[in-house]
């Protein structure tokens, strides 16, 4: 066996090792304040993107970030893909799940965010993340869940590790799709 053998298994059995510890768990993040920049993202002690919980919670503070302003979300999200950054195809579609002033959306997963507040969250900022028992299935990959105050289940987030290095990488949200309208915006209400 070849050292590079002996490093590719090594890798491998680190992912299989998070996957496999990896059901039905909870993790809460708690951040006083919202990044305003990549530098203040990458400040955070999550950033060493150690664990697909820790990218997971930063990807829904970015998104925080692209709502307020594209270029500084783009900049987090990018960070957060590692070597696959966005392309036009997902600024695309990025700018069309915040058009007509959902800029809420990404609120809404912070704790006591409900459409009645318009999706006003509690102070400090805490999100839940949690796996399941099919989060692991896909060897180098981690599907994770984090509660929504405008939906009744879940809203799944896909994460990659890095063979090299074992970070964990965003690779796949589905944290922007359609949540209840927010009682401000509701003519119903």
């Amino acid at each position: 066996m070849s050292i590079f053998d002996k490093l590719k298994h090594t890798a491998m059995d680190t992912a299989a090792a998070a996957a496999a510890s990896a059901g039905n768990k909870s993790e809460t993040f708690i951040f006083t304040a919202l990044p305003e920049s990549l530098a203040e993202l990458q400040a955070l002690p999550q950033a060493s993107l150690d664990t697909p919980f820790q990218t997971a919670a930063l990807t829904v503070l970015a998104l925080c970030a692209y709502a307020a302003d594209q270029k500084t979300g783009t900049d987090m999200l990018n960070w957060l893909r590692g070597p696959r950054p966005l392309n036009g195809q997902d600024i695309s579609f990025l700018n069309d799940r915040f058009r007509d002033g959902k800029t809420y959306l990404p609120f809404t997963y912070f704790a006591g965010s409900t459409a009645e507040n318009n999706y006003t969250p509690t102070l400090p900022y805490t999100i839940r993340i949690e796996s399941s028992h099919i989060s692991g299935e896909e060897q180098g990959y981690m599907k994770l869940f984090i509660p929504c105050g405008g939906a009744d289940d879940p809203r799944p987030i896909k994460l990659r590790q890095r063979g090299s290095d074992g970070k964990w990488f965003l690779w796949e949200q589905y944290l922007l799709t359609g949540v209840r309208t927010p009682k401000a915006a509701d003519p119903w209400a």
